[in-house]
């Protein structure tokens, strides 16, 4: 089973930046495409960002600010996240994009002040 370990998220005042970082077990990493997903206090997990090998897609509210990206070498996925706002407080998670889902890991907290 793969095991994911998120990592990078803080406290950052609104129009910061953070760079989170996913970490995954195993040898298959490079053969999925990855996502970002985030979960908001009362609300349901969201889906962020994902990349493939053909390239990378955004929810509406990632693009432009978002940066996914991998290095399969170290089976690790980053997101790059620049001009956050107060909404973007929330557990961030990565996984697969397509079901079945890995066991989802820790998540890390991203909380943004105003």
């Amino acid at each position: 089973q793969v095991q994911l370990v998120e990592s990078g998220g803080g406290l950052v005042q609104a129009g910061g930046s953070l760079r989170l970082s996913c970490a995954a077990s195993g040898r298959t990493f490079s053969m999925y495409t990855m996502a970002w997903f985030r979960q908001a206090p009362g609300k349901e997990r969201e889906f962020v960002a994902d990349i493939s090998w053909n390239g990378a897609s955004y929810a509406d509210f990632a693009e432009g600010r978002f940066t996914i990206s991998r290095d399969n070498a170290k089976n690790t996925v980053y997101l790059q996240m620049n001009s956050l706002k107060p909404e973007d407080t929330a557990v961030y998670y990565c996984n697969k994009r397509a079901r079945p889902l890995w066991t989802w890991g820790q998540g890390t907290q991203v909380t943004v002040s105003s």
